[in-house]
């Protein structure tokens, strides 16, 4: 009887019994380890409510948090060649895009939307880590000038929110021929009388620092996110010299005056608008808003 009892009843019940508890439903901070409920995270826009440690956040949710009432247009970016190299490493160029398409549900690294931040019509082109790193290549590229050419035409100011591990690899010169086209892409839009702010987030390095990333008449940056060209590690085995305690994150650019302001992101929403409000151009925002409507 024992046998039937610690045995062959527990077998049972573990086949015919379902598990309705989630695996999913905590998540563990990166910062303080304290377990998050997911959905308190969630409208917590990703925020450690203990340590107020920012996590990555995915770029739809970055864009439904800035734009009004969560409602945007995405702008279609042409399409460039997707293997000019044809790249191979562990595995074939082509075959590493097909898997991140899938898994991102979006073509490329850069996502271009246009709508409206404290009712002024606005574009923006925001970079998703999770679609290899961030990396910027030639479409990542496209993005940018497409975004910047339909700021131009709307009249309306440009954020660019960039997310980045820097230049793609796999497009070897191809990719870091973006630099000076992004840099091109953001004067077109200064010379037009229009702002450019630039929101850095966790993390941003490579070309993308060195490119349209700290080019912004405002730079803002989220608290504790990672800034920088090259790595530490790197940096310390080039100069031999141990590098200040918490070099590169964004207190520390602040600080040095690389960066204008470290805004926590419950209040970037509130914080952009009210920049687009005072650097306008007078009139700009009505223009934009008939354009929008033509």
């Amino acid at each position: 009887m024992n046998w039937l009892t610690n045995f062959v009843k527990p077998k049972i019940q573990a086949l015919i019994q379902r598990n309705d508890i989630p695996d999913n439903l905590w998540t563990k901070c990166p910062n303080c380890e304290h377990m998050l409920f997911h959905r308190d995270l969630q409208d917590n826009l990703f925020v450690c409510h203990h340590c107020q440690h920012h996590m990555r956040i995915d770029v739809v949710q970055r864009m439904e948090s800035l734009f009004d009432e969560q409602s945007y247009t995405l702008i279609d970016v042409p399409k460039v060649i997707a293997d000019p190299l044809k790249f191979k490493d562990s595995k074939r160029y082509v075959d590493r895009l097909k898997e991140y398409r899938q898994k991102t549900n979006r073509t490329d690294s850069v996502m271009v939307a246009y709508g409206q931040i404290s009712r002024i019509p606005s574009v923006i082109a925001a970079f998703d880590f999770n679609f290899m790193g961030g990396s910027m290549g030639l479409a990542a590229g496209e993005a940018l000038v497409t975004a910047s050419d339909y700021a131009v035409k709307t009249n309306s100011p440009l954020i660019a929110i960039s997310a980045s591990g820097g230049a793609r690899m796999q497009e070897g010169i191809l990719s870091l021929m973006q630099m000076p086209r992004t840099i091109i892409a953001v004067q077109r839009v200064k010379e037009a009388g229009l702002p450019y702010i630039t929101l850095l987030t966790d993390p941003t390095t490579g070309g993308v620092t060195a490119s349209f990333a700290m080019l912004g008449d405002v730079s803002i940056a989220e608290p504790g996110c990672m800034i920088g060209f090259a790595g530490a590690r790197v940096i310390e085995e080039t100069i031999r010299q141990k590098l200040p305690e918490g070099f590169q994150t964004a207190e520390y650019l602040l600080a040095h005056g690389m960066v204008d302001m470290v805004i926590h992101r419950s209040e970037m929403k509130k914080t952009i608008g009210q920049l687009l409000t005072h650097v306008m151009p007078s009139g700009a925002a009505t223009h934009a808003m008939l354009a929008r409507s033509a």
